[in-house]
């Protein structure tokens, strides 16, 4: 993936995006008026970068971190063969490199899946939160942990469920995801992502994942078609993939 830059704007006084990943931190505790105002005024700038390009490449120094406002990307590893793992798919409103605040590189990619919008956030903005801001800075940390366990799950299942749970698991883990996000409807959401990228989630091969869906769809269970998922089994989904939400930490306590 190379790195291309359609535009950089400064920041709007009220952005959509950036409502977006308040309201992942306020469903797991309260932010007060202050720290909503902080966290806005950190960010410096925003991009938008088109589909398939590279965001973050691995190695390079970092002095900002970057927020994901709209749009699907990845964190990724590649193998010399040309062979891609994702190991994890982000959604507006996650923070893709919060890690690389105190890393200052990273030990793989984040690429841009769809058309995306970013903002950056210099890492002295982050490090007068930690400093100044002690609650706020628990909850950023409370993403990077998030993000640890998203990555866990995601180890179990290309390591142990077969390949339909582990589509299955995938497409709840996301709908729950979009949904704190106010992404999603009651049984939809926007994945406008290919089934390659599916399957280089998956550890599958794109074929095998084409047959797969074909499947949930026969079972009644969900679809996937031009860029949406619809969940017409909620139950039996969940079922299938033996998806406990729990290690996605949506209850709502003091951090």
């Amino acid at each position: 993936m190379a790195r291309t830059v359609i535009r950089a704007d400064r920041m709007p006084v009220k952005d959509p995006g950036v409502e977006r990943a308040l309201a992942k931190l306020r469903a797991r505790d309260v932010l007060s008026p202050e720290e909503e105002r902080v966290f806005v005024e950190s960010i410096a700038e925003t991009r938008e970068i088109a589909a398939h390009r590279q965001i973050v490449r691995a190695g390079t120094t970092l002095t900002h971190s970057i927020l994901l406002l709209d749009g699907f990307a990845c964190r990724y590893k590649d193998l010399a063969d040309g062979e891609r793992q994702i190991q994890e798919l982000h959604i507006a409103g996650d923070y893709v490199d919060l890690h690389g605040f105190l890393l200052k590189t990273l030990d793989h990619n984040v690429g841009a899946l769809s058309d995306v919008r970013i903002a950056l956030v210099p890492h002295d903005a982050l490090r007068a939160i930690t400093e100044q801001q002690p609650h706020l800075a628990r909850l950023l940390w409370f993403s990077t942990l998030l993000d640890a366990a998203i990555q866990r799950e995601r180890i179990l299942s290309i390591g142990r469920r077969n390949s339909l749970a582990r589509i299955a698991h995938l497409i709840c883990e996301t709908f729950l995801r979009m949904k704190v996000a106010g992404l999603a409807g009651p049984d939809r959401y926007p994945l406008p992502i290919t089934q390659t990228d599916i399957a280089d989630a998956c550890g599958l091969t794109a074929v095998h994942v084409n047959r797969m869906l074909r499947r949930l769809r026969d079972d009644g269970l969900m679809t996937f078609r031009a860029g949406e998922v619809v969940i017409h089994d909620w139950d039996g989904l969940v079922h299938l993939a033996e998806f406990d939400p729990t290690y996605l930490h949506l209850d709502r306590r003091p951090r």
